[in-house]
């Protein structure tokens, strides 16, 4: 199933149980929900279009045009994100801190889909800093450094508070509530959790600072691999999220020195699975305070 099907048929679904109302299909909004491109969202909504789930009115605004009688609909099956799959599996494979050698052919095999799929795969992780390709030899991969990880959260540290102060001035309210509402802890058993972690990009695009950006961009793809598989962990979702409200919260108060407080503990201590615990290390408890 093809990522604009499986939207289609979700979407459908959505529009069959009244879940999904007028207000909320826009490209946008559409891609957010699913964390894509623009591109399959308007595959599929031409097609529900075409199929008269939904109209475009005059101002090209879309809206529900679906008038059989509401009733539930089974959601479809979510496609395999193999790139994602991979991408997990390598970035677990690099914390053993050995430059492991892949080979295109040997990897289709292990999946079972296409060597011109992987190779694509490859190219995507290799932008991304996971991997590194080898002429004639094939595809080496990062090995994970503690020292590395370390050096960079300290940098992080320093620009992201230094973007935060010039994004001061220029922060919109209706923006960090956006941000602040994807945000959201279960309140019961069956509560689904809704973790974004757009608020340090948000930051960062306020700033208007090209240097620090341009670090990001260098440097943070490949942590950023690191930190998504390692947010794939409930617990570590869970501290992401209860972090982010504190500095959204501080950032709507305005109060700066309890927002910059915020953002220097949810940088330097939400890493459960990747910085080590105070029992692996032989620094002293001073020492490890400081971090």
């Amino acid at each position: 199933m093809s990522i604009a099907t499986f939207i289609k048929q979700d979407l459908i679904a959505g529009i069959r149980s009244g879940e999904i109302k007028s207000e909320r299909l826009t490209l946008d909004a559409l891609s957010k929900r699913y964390s894509v491109s623009a591109t399959p969202v308007r595959v599929a909504v031409r097609e529900l279009i075409k199929e008269k789930y939904l109209k475009k009115g005059d101002n090209g605004r879309l809206a529900i045009h679906f008038d059989s009688p509401a009733g539930s609909a089974a959601s479809p099956e979510e496609p395999t994100d193999w790139g994602q799959v991979i991408a997990n599996d390598l970035v677990q494979l690099s914390l053993e801190g050995v430059p492991v050698l892949l080979r295109e052919e040997t990897t289709a095999e292990k999946y079972g889909i296409s060597r011109s799929s992987i190779r694509q795969i490859f190219h995507r992780l290799a932008g991304r800093g996971i991997l590194e390709h080898l002429p004639r030899r094939g595809w080496q991969l990062r090995p994970f450094r503690q020292a590395d990880l370390d050096a960079y959260i300290d940098m992080r540290v320093t620009l992201e508070l230094k973007a935060m102060e010039l994004a001061w001035p220029r922060l919109v309210d209706e923006d960090l509530h956006a941000i602040l509402d994807r945000n959201r802890l279960p309140q019961k058993a069956d509560d689904r959790l809704t973790t974004d972690n757009s608020l340090h990009a948000y930051l960062i695009e306020k700033s208007r600072n090209s240097f620090i950006a341009d670090f990001f961009d260098r440097h943070g793809k490949y942590y950023d691999a690191l930190f998504e598989w390692e947010s794939l962990d409930h617990d570590a979702q869970i501290q992401e999220v209860r972090h982010h409200r504190e500095i959204l919260e501080a950032l709507l108060r305005r109060d700066r020195p309890a927002a910059e407080r915020a953002l220097i503990d949810h940088i330097r201590n939400n890493h459960p699975m990747l910085l080590p615990s105070p029992s692996q290390t032989d620094v002293t408890p001073t020492q490890n305070a400081s971090r």
